[in-house]
């Protein structure tokens, strides 16, 4: 029971931290003023492993200190979850940096649907809201293709249902290939 319950506080908070960290990236990407709440409250929440590996990683339009602070804190959540299998995480060595890799992209998976709800859960309930300006922004690059393709169905926009089920999938996909890889769920 401890062990269950300690892999649970480990999952949530190095996902967590680790969707801050891709978001972080993510905002980056996608131009996000910096002065929003949403913003102002990833900063805080990461710069103290982000702005330590600025000074190392050089910055541009990507984020490459945010996005490789994720793969460390990855590594971490990965090592830890090792040894609370009762493993020796040195005998997985080769194998742990791919299955953090892989940890990273099912929190880029995860940050992606819990956005992609939470602005079609605004959208219906409170278009006028604040946040939606942000939610869009970070949606539009993975909703706008989908638009494209999908038609509008008495006004109503079926892409994020598109774009959750096509993300599910890539989960599913991605959480197979780390729990061959390690024998336990990542």
């Amino acid at each position: 029971m401890f062990g269950d319950i300690a892999r649970f506080l480990l999952n949530t908070l190095f996902t967590l931290f680790g969707a801050a960290l891709l978001l972080r990236a993510w905002m980056q990407v996608v131009r996000l003023p910096p002065y929003n709440p949403v913003s102002n409250a990833v900063m805080q929440a990461t710069n103290w492993i982000v702005l330590p590996l600025r000074k190392i990683l050089p910055g541009g339009k990507i984020d490459w200190a945010s996005i490789v602070a994720a793969i460390i804190a990855a590594l971490v959540y990965v090592v830890l979850m090792v040894v609370l299998a009762g493993v020796d995480p040195m005998l997985m060595a080769p194998t742990l940096l791919l299955v953090a890799v892989l940890t990273v992209v099912k929190w880029a998976l995860n940050l992606v649907i819990w956005v992609t709800i939470l602005m079609a859960l605004l959208s219906w309930l409170n278009p006028q809201s604040p946040a939606m300006p942000i939610l869009y922004q970070i949606t539009a690059p993975f909703l706008d293709p989908l638009r494209r393709i999908l038609p509008r169905l008495g006004g109503i926009d079926l892409s994020p249902i598109l774009l959750f089920v096509i993300v599910q999938v890539l989960l599913m996909v991605v959480t197979r290939v780390a729990v061959s890889m390690t024998l336990f769920g990542i």
